[in-house]
């Protein structure tokens, strides 16, 4: 690995923290300050291309940010943990699950993207594909994807951290890799714990999308809807955010929870 991750908390629940498309490690709005530090232990990394691995090399796909995620909890001494993806991070999450499938306590979707990836109309597609080159395309994106509702300023300020904190080439590489992919068959039916969580104004990965997409494919999902968040609900809404979350993950932990098998 070349960076270290952002680790918040002290806690013995151990949670992956897995940005998205225009995260990083650093982009996580007001949730880790708000993360409680005594019962959780949260990673927050960055993928090849992004923040603190800024410049580093790879293929830019969902398995490469899977084996160095893992490579991170390994150097932390983690030998079981949840996993929080966001966006992005939340086809991630669902490839670390595949690949060590024995050590995942749970997954928590905070608007994330399904294994069956994200299909791209004739206007959203150019919208999408241009948007590693063009800070126009992702300031839209994300205006859109927030229920074309909150101040310029702030619209900015994300467009700004998503350019400083992200190379053009990864940019582009990991849009194929979580929108252009289809794993869904592999995870249908895996029986651990899953909770996604959206906004009510984000359109483009919705409720009615969690429905057809991550309540099929685990039976043991849950969906949260958040009043007054799109998708960035960590930016929006972060202590309703946080308290769904540590909500779930405190289930995971209660005596007789165990993993689920298969």
């Amino acid at each position: 690995m070349d960076s270290k991750p952002l680790v918040v908390g002290t806690g013995p629940v151990t949670v992956l923290a897995l940005h998205g498309w225009f995260g990083s490690a650093t982009g996580w709005g007001a949730l880790p300050e708000l993360v409680d530090g005594d019962r959780y232990s949260v990673a927050f990394v960055d993928y090849r291309g992004y923040g603190s691995r800024r410049g580093a090399t790879g293929d830019f796909t969902l398995a490469e940010i899977a084996s160095d995620a893992l490579a991170t909890v390994d150097a932390l001494g983690w030998s079981s943990f949840a996993v929080l993806g966001h966006s992005m991070g939340g086809s991630a999450m669902q490839r670390v699950l595949l690949d060590a499938e024995d050590r995942v306590t749970g997954l928590v979707g905070v608007s994330p993207v399904p294994s069956t990836g994200v299909p791209f109309d004739e206007q959203s597609g150019p919208l999408f594909r241009g948007a590693a080159r063009e800070p126009a395309n992702r300031h839209a994106i994300i205006d859109l994807t927030t229920g074309n509702r909150l101040s310029r300023a702030w619209l900015d300020r994300m467009v700004q951290h998503s350019l400083e904190n992200s190379d053009e080439a990864a940019v582009a590489g990991y849009l194929d890799a979580w929108a252009g992919t289809d794993f869904s068959a592999q995870v249908q039916g895996n029986p651990v714990p899953v909770l996604v969580v959206v906004g009510e104004h984000d359109p483009a990965l919705s409720a009615a999308v969690m429905e057809q997409t991550f309540l099929q494919h685990y039976p043991n999902c849950s969906l949260e809807v958040l009043a007054n968040a799109g998708h960035y609900a960590m930016y929006e809404t972060p202590v309703a955010l946080v308290t769904v979350v540590e909500r779930f993950l405190d289930r995971l932990h209660e005596p007789g929870a165990g993993r689920r098998t298969r």
